[in-house]
C-alpha cells in the first residue's frame, strides 16, 4: 500500500495547517486553490485576475507532482458569484482547448473568506512511472 506524502508549493501556504495537496500512488487531491497572486500573495480583486492566478496554481501543483494538466481527471470550482463564468471559461478553454479531452469539471456556489471570488480544488491521476535501477558496475 502506498503512503500518504503531502504536497507543497514554494510561494504558496493555507492559513490552517494543511498542505496544498496531498498524494497517494498515482492519486494526488488539492485542497483550495486560491486566486492569490503567486509572486506577491496578495489577493487580486477582479475574478480575472484571481482566475488566471488559480490557474497557475494548478499548473504550478500539476509541476510539483510531476504531472500536467493531461492528468487531471476533475477540476471544481468554488464560485462567490455562481452566475459569472466569463473569465472561468476562457481559462478554461485556454488550458484545455480540446473539448474531446477535457477533465470534468464542477462549478458550485460558494461563500468564500475575505476578498475571494473563486478557489479551485483538483483530483489527477499521474501515469504510472518506471523506475529504473542503475545499471550494474561492470568488472
Amino acid at each position: 500500500m502506498s503512503e500518504r506524502v503531502s504536497v507543497e508549493l514554494p510561494g504558496f501556504a493555507h492559513a490552517n495547517p494543511v498542505p496544498v495537496a496531498a498524494r497517494i500512488g498515482p492519486f494526488v487531491a488539492s485542497g483550495a486553490l486560491t486566486g492569490r497572486d503567486p509572486a506577491s500573495g496578495a489577493m487580486p480583486p477582479g475574478l480575472d485576475e484571481q482566475c488566471a492566478n488559480v490557474f497557475a496554481h494548478v499548473r504550478a501543483l500539476m509541476r510539483a507532482v510531476g504531472g500536467s494538466a493531461d492528468d487531471i481527471l476533475k477540476l471544481t470550482f468554488h464560485l462567490a458569484e455562481p452566475g459569472d463564468r466569463e473569465a472561468l471559461n476562457r481559462e478554461w478553454l485556454a488550458m484545455f482547448p480540446d473539448p474531446a479531452r477535457r477533465p470534468a469539471r464542477q462549478a458550485v456556489a460558494a461563500r468564500l473568506d475575505g476578498a475571494a471570488r473563486v478557489h479551485c480544488d483538483l483530483l489527477a491521476v499521474l501515469p504510472a512511472t518506471v523506475v529504473r535501477q542503475p545499471p550494474e558496475p561492470t568488472a
